[in-house]
């Protein structure tokens, strides 16, 4: 069972990021500080930096890369790996819009169906990173990393280096597709289906598995 404890800092990361972003969208990310984030979101620096180290943090820092990880390895390994991981990503981004924040809910707390304003704070972070040159480049380091996740999720024991090194090829296409599907979705303001360019652009990939 959750703590009150685990539920209230889930609640003040959830807060900080969603002032963080809504001060980088009005001011500017370079002209934002994190004393700026601090006092909108009623708390101090140290608690800014205690959720979120770096100031790049707070527009890109999540928990999903454990979120995917479980669902790709709960799901038939049976599957295609394009498929396997690419709906898995897919499942995740849907949950993420329903979180309600662009962020997980709460631990304990129940997923809830389609929240815009979870989906508005989405998007509002790939704008940011999409304009931003030091969040583009840190996106790129936490792609790696969901990637290194996701390949440690899929192995086997003992390991198997011709398996990891497709599973590392898949889960970089699968990665790369979902990317285009959200900066694409980004350039035309959210009037899209986030979850159909998803879908989309992993079929693309998808189709050279059948």
């Amino acid at each position: 069972m959750v703590g009150l404890r685990e539920r209230q800092r889930a609640q003040t990361q959830r807060l900080i990021q969603e002032q963080a972003v809504r001060l980088f969208l009005e001011h500017g990310y370079e002209r934002t500080t994190v004393s700026d984030v601090a006092a909108a979101a009623g708390v101090s620096p140290m608690t800014v930096y205690r959720h979120f180290p770096t100031k790049q943090d707070l527009v890109l820092r999540d928990e999903y890369d454990a979120l995917i990880a479980q669902r790709i390895a709960a799901r038939a390994g049976a599957e295609p790996l394009i498929r396997r991981i690419g709906q898995a990503l897919t499942d995740e981004l849907a949950a993420a819009i329903g979180a309600g924040m662009g962020m997980p809910p709460a631990p304990g707390a129940e997923r809830t169906g389609a929240d815009a304003d979870g989906r508005d704070l989405l998007l509002a972070r790939i704008q940011l990173v999409t304009t931003t040159p030091a969040l583009r480049t840190r996106r790129w380091e936490n792609q790696y990393l969901t990637q290194l996740a996701i390949v440690q999720a899929m192995g086997t024991d003992p390991p198997d280096p011709e398996l990891e090194f497709r599973v590392t090829v898949a889960t970089g296409a699968c990665l790369a597709a979902a990317s285009a599907a959200l900066f694409r979705w980004a350039a035309d303001d959210g009037r899209a289906d986030p979850v159909q360019l998803m879908q989309d652009a992993l079929a693309v990939l998808a189709e050279g598995e059948s």
